[in-house]
């Protein structure tokens, strides 16, 4: 063979190679994210065949598809579609549009997903019509009415978690919407109801339990700047700081002022437990600036702050903003400024301190069900990192039962069920304030934690307060989570 033929061959075999590895990664790896590309007509014309599976809450379905008389072939309907739609979202092959785990787990919904390929093969063996997978979700049927009915007539949003596995056990956000409207395959009646739904000032399509516009957490925030000063070593629930009724930020020439107007407390001085129980904005504020941003950013990240969580449904980021000016910080200190959050992001908080200071990453599916009720595939529950230490959760812990027994968080007591909790009141300017709870419950073993939030002041300004509308729904949605 001369040197130009074994140079040719060996390019040739080079080629080869390339060739072998492109299509091997497209028809092996790619082939799930390719199937479930819209843009895969062949999919979605062949997935009208097959009869969608269900999802499914406490083992009755939530969603569920029947046969229809049109090309679609099979009705996507939804029970208590208001209730649940934060989670489910809709199907509408009209329109060739999904939301919710409808979108996020359509590959095991529609039948067309890699999970599904026995199936198929079992199918055509059969002869048998195929089905897509069913997903089973972790909520509690019992705790998302809780936190809707709670929340009627509210602009706001509740996440209940076990704090021990991360599983959601609630994600209710209102105004919600009828999403069997959604699901019509009338495309121009379905097109009219996303238009008022839009137009709508309440903006129910948004999920604020995961999304939408992000409010400040208000004086739920201040958890996690005690997490930080604990965690420096330098800082004990009794250490304490100067007790003024004003306080002038660092570099400016705003003042700020606890809820009251006056001062924490009676001393010259406050600890930081008080601080918490009581919500005292001042002593935080002060705080916030001996430990800087990067400090209270660090710990913010170890909760999740500034991180997207899959459930499997996205959510926008919290965010803790870098290099703060000691203004800013201060703000910061107490949930203010540029620190927003979602409920899934105060929920984990509470739940990382529920959980000796180990944050889960939070989940919403159990199972994949096959059609023999077979569990094709099982979550597993999985840490995303410790925060805190267990002794400096259990300092915080203490503080937030102390704030539920007998300081600023009263409204989420529970006779006979000690409530670590803490609630924020967050100032938006002009405009009404954001109102907040967050906490768990029993404080010695929690079973549950929650996050409510409530927008527009509640329909009452800039009167209602954290703990006279956000606690109480709290409140419910624990009751409903441990049965009482």
């Amino acid at each position: 063979m001369t040197k130009e033929l074994r140079r040719l061959s060996v390019i040739m075999l080079f080629m080869f190679i390339a060739l072998f590895a492109a299509t091997s990664w497209i028809q092996v790896v790619e082939s799930d994210s390719l199937a479930q590309n819209p843009h895969n007509k062949r999919t979605r014309l062949d997935s009208f065949e097959i009869q969608r599976g269900a999802i499914i809450v406490d083992g009755a379905a939530i969603a569920s598809s029947v046969p229809s008389e049109d090309q679609y072939r099979f009705q996507r309907v939804y029970t208590d579609a208001a209730m649940w739609a934060p989670v489910t979202g809709y199907f509408n092959p009209a329109l060739g549009s999904s939301t919710g785990i409808e979108k996020a787990m359509n590959a095991d919904l529609s039948g067309t997903g890699s999970n599904a390929f026995f199936a198929e093969i079992e199918r055509i063996l059969s002869g048998q019509p195929q089905r897509g997978l069913s997903v089973e979700l972790s909520l509690n049927t019992a705790a998302q009415r809780a936190a809707t009915e709670a929340l009627e007539g509210l602009q706001g949003a509740v996440v209940a978690m076990d704090p021990k596995t991360g599983r959601i056990l609630a994600m209710a956000s209102t105004p919600g919407f009828d999403t069997n409207l959604m699901a019509v395959h009338d495309a121009n009646a379905a097109n009219a109801t996303y238009d008022q739904l839009v137009a709508d000032p309440g903006k129910p399509l948004s999920n604020r339990a995961i999304a939408g516009d992000l409010n400040p957490p208000g004086s739920t925030f201040k958890l996690v700047t005690a997490a930080a000063a604990y965690a420096s070593g330098e800082w004990t629930p009794e250490s304490t700081l100067p007790n003024p009724a004003i306080y002038t930020l660092p570099g400016s020439s705003n003042r700020v002022s606890n809820a009251w107007g006056g001062t924490c407390g009676p001393g010259a001085t406050v600890t930081i437990a008080e601080a918490i129980r009581l919500s005292c904005n001042i002593p935080m504020a002060e705080l916030a600036v001996e430990l800087g941003d990067d400090a209270i950013r660090e710990m913010a990240e170890k909760f999740g702050f500034n991180r997207s969580f899959d459930t499997p449904l996205p959510s926008t980021p919290s965010s803790y903003p870098r290099a703060l000016d000691d203004a800013q910080t201060a703000l910061s200190g107490f949930g203010q400024g540029q620190v927003t959050a979602t409920p899934l992001q105060m929920a984990m908080v509470s739940a990382g301190i529920a959980n000796d200071g180990v944050v889960m990453n939070p989940q919403m599916v159990d199972a994949v069900i096959g059609n023999d009720l077979s569990v094709i595939r099982a979550s597993e529950n999985t840490e995303f990192g410790r925060a805190v230490d267990a002794e400096i959760a259990d300092e915080i812990t203490s503080a937030m039962v102390a704030s539920v027994s007998n300081g600023a968080a009263q409204g989420a007591r529970i006779d006979g069920v000690d409530v670590a909790g803490k609630t924020g009141t967050a100032e938006n300017g002009n405009r009404p304030h954001t109102l907040w709870f967050t906490g768990f419950a029993p404080a010695d073993d929690p079973a549950v934690a929650v996050a409510v939030v409530v927008e527009n002041g509640g329909g009452q300004g800039q009167s209602g307060s954290g703990d006279t509308i956000a606690a109480p729904i709290a409140k419910k949605v624990i009751e409903a989570v441990l049965g009482r």
